[in-house]
């Protein structure tokens, strides 16, 4: 068998990774990890993909595997650049999107609006159906009165349609007529049905995940389209995966098929890899941060797995609800902080840093390509934290006349010079991203300082030790590969699919039989659903549950312990208290009744081993010294450290540098940094060793 390439390709805000491998195929070993990253080409994101493929010289005639993720799907919901979509749904329920929830995040703001819905009221249309809670068919729809509806779409050049009706997460049937008979009428029209989508309950979630998939499933469809010629065109023999955002891959028609899947979708490949990397060196219990160029990203990893839920939203904060997806997502926290955030003054004078990003184009200012205003990764150039020589992997010289036409007027502003600026500008950023890692770790019940800082993406080197030392963590792990560490996720990933179903079920002692029947069901509609993604035989299942006490509003996910297929439903009682206890800080004397039946289905997919790192050739890791601010820690003139010289066990004492060609390391005073045998740096605080 002929030798084959395994890739992985991660477009960001910012910059698009490559990671590939060649797998010797006599051994079936795959050789080193090999990298490059381009700029990012909106907003045909494919273009990018495939410059880094010609730039990385790869023969995709030898490509076996090619694993994707990209920020398609929220760029084009969060800059509102979807297709024209209409709804149907059951007659009485034409209002449920902007009826929403009667909670108000910003409780004391008398003029707050609930934010407007993706579909207009008059593309919102009825249908005479009804299925009660149970399931059961009251009323079979009738579909006459489509005809008119389908006319009118087409008037408002509606290009996908989302139908949604009244308890179809229970019984499908009625929904499945609706939407046969409107792809007959619309055939070259994308029409989405929601339980296709999710089968939860929940009306308003339900309706606006539907809703947000049809919105952006033509854009997917347009990319993924694009990204397959391309591809074929230049000679791949297979088709492309793209990576979803529970932590697995799928394959493209699955990802058409239920295009939101997407959302989170090279975040989560990343915090995957950290579980992975975890598992490895023995760390289960991670803090993940990954800093990109135009945001950071927050999750927590537990003995050594990562949540996965369906409570996620876009476009929430403390004053706006934003807009659920009903779709399972590893839990993160997203803030608009990364390497090209724009550094801003309100009309009250305050210095504030992101959401705002300068992106791929014009990119920082030190980029020398327009960028006019000063951004994070301007703020670190000026602290001497980036070295000049090596910047942006050597590629480009800063553009030192742009970045102080950049930072003058803000600091004359608010009477600093540049150096106080671009302290000012890395202190909000950090203040900004310890605000989001306590949303993951404290304001659900853990305690930082029981976990190991990971942090990676082009920017998370550079803050780790700063946010750690403000959360009092003593351990903080910058993997290898970690500039490009997303896009080796998703070569470390298995194809995935999760299967939740709403069915409330008291959990007592004789629950145990019906519970596993329910699962079972799970898992048979898993095959059928997963049968060309590769050998049934292969396919593995892990059984979860939302559960509650009786009278409960909402749900806590516990895994459900079963062997044989018979479950433990006293284990799993106490297992749900404890993380009850865990997430509230009490438990009950109370009934449990499960809400959720949720199925994770898995097929595994060959993966590059976890090498050791070379050992190099002995040559001193000393570049130098440099003159570094490490803020409140003074100014240093700082050990300047080549990354891929220190040597598996050797420790170097902060204040220092480790420079890669993408990646630089902060090692404030204090600190210590030292490489495992993998090539993961592990930054320690000398106080801790002590």
């Amino acid at each position: 068998m002929r030798d084959h390439i395994r890739v992985a390709s991660d477009v960001g805000g910012t910059f698009t990774d490559l990671v590939w491998c060649t797998v010797d195929g006599r051994t079936g070993r795959a050789g080193p990890i090999r990298t490059t990253k381009v700029d990012t080409t909106p907003p045909d994101f494919d273009r990018g993909v495939l410059a880094s493929l010609a730039k990385a010289g790869i023969d995709l005639g030898a490509v076996a595997f090619l694993a994707h993720g990209s920020t398609v799907v929220i760029n084009a919901l969060t800059e509102r650049k979807g297709a024209v979509t209409g709804l149907v749904t059951t007659a009485g329920f034409r209002d449920v999107l902007e009826i929403a929830r009667g909670n108000r995040p910003d409780l004391f703001n008398f003029n707050f609006r609930k934010p407007p819905p993706f579909v207009e009221r008059h593309l919102r249309r009825e249908v005479d159906e009804r299925t009660n809670v149970q399931g059961q068919v009251v009323r079979m729809p009738d579909l006459a009165g489509l005809d008119e509806v389908v006319a009118y779409f087409r008037s408002q050049s509606v290009g996908a349609v989302a139908v949604c009706l009244l308890h179809a997460y229970a019984n499908p049937a009625n929904e499945q007529q609706v939407v046969a008979h409107l792809r007959r009428l619309m055939p070259d029209v994308l029409v989405v049905a929601s339980h296709e989508i999710s089968r939860e309950w929940r009306e308003y979630e339900r309706t606006s995940t539907t809703v947000l998939s049809a919105y952006v499933a033509p854009v997917v469809d347009r990319y993924v389209g694009a990204l397959e010629a391309g591809l074929r065109d230049r000679g791949m023999p297979g088709r492309p995966y793209l990576m979803q955002s529970n932590g697995g891959v799928a394959s493209a028609d699955a990802v058409r098929r239920n295009p939101v899947s997407m959302v989170e979708s090279g975040p989560a490949a990343g915090i995957h890899a950290a579980a992975v990397m975890g598992r490895a060196i023995g760390e289960p219990n991670l803090l993940v941060l990954d800093i990109g160029g135009t945001t950071a990203k927050c999750a927590l990893v537990i003995g050594g797995e990562v949540r996965i839920s369906t409570d996620y939203h876009i476009e929430r904060d403390r004053r706006r609800p934003g807009y659920p997806i009903q779709t399972p997502v590893s839990e993160i926290v997203e803030i608009g902080n990364g390497g090209g955030s724009v550094a801003w003054v309100d009309a009250g004078g305050k210095l504030n840093v992101g959401p705002r990003s300068a992106g791929a184009r014009p990119g920082p200012a030190a980029y020398g390509q327009g960028g006019t205003e000063p951004t994070t990764t301007d703020a670190n150039l000026l602290l001497g934290r980036i070295d000049p020589d090596g910047f942006s992997g050597g590629e480009r010289t800063p553009d030192w006349d742009a970045v102080g036409r950049a930072f003058d007027p803000v600091a004359r502003q608010l009477g600093m010079d540049r150096n106080g600026l671009a302290r000012a500008i890395v202190r909000i950023a950090n203040a900004n991203m310890v605000n989001a890692l306590r949303l993951v770790s404290t304001n659900r019940g853990h305690d930082p300082r029981d976990f190991a800082l990971i942090a990676f993406g082009g920017g998370g080197a550079m803050h780790a030790a700063a946010l750690a030392q403000e959360l009092g963590m003593t351990r903080v792990i910058v993997p290898a590969h970690s500039a490009v560490f997303s896009a080796f996720g998703m070569l470390l990933s298995d194809l995935r699919r999760d299967f939740v179903q709403t069915s409330l079920c008291a959990i007592d002692a004789a629950a145990g039989e019906p519970l596993a029947r329910s699962f079972a069901a799970l898992e048979a509609r898993a095959r059928d659903e997963m049968r060309g993604d590769g050998d049934p035989a292969a396919l593995r299942f892990e059984w979860l549950a939302d559960c509650r006490y009786r009278g409960q509003e909402h749900t806590v996910k516990v895994p459900v312990p079963a062997a044989a297929d018979r479950i433990d439903v006293a284990a799993l009682v106490d297992r749900f208290h404890a993380a009850h206890e865990q997430r509230y800080t009490y438990r009950l004397d109370a009934s449990v009744e499960l809400v959720n039946f949720h199925l994770v289905a898995t097929l595994p997919v060959a993966k590059p081993e976890l090498a050791d790192r070379d050992p190099g050739d002995g040559a001193d890791a000393l570049l130098g010294r440099r003159r570094v601010d490490f803020d409140a820690d003074g100014v240093h003139d700082a050990a300047i450290l080549a990354g891929a010289r220190l040597r598996p066990g050797e420790r170097i004492p902060g204040p220092a540098i480790v420079q890669e060609p993408s990646v630089t390391l902060v090692v404030p005073p204090g600190w210590h940094v030292s490489v495992d045998r993998l090539g993961n740096y592990h930054l320690t605080r000398l106080e801790a060793v002590a």
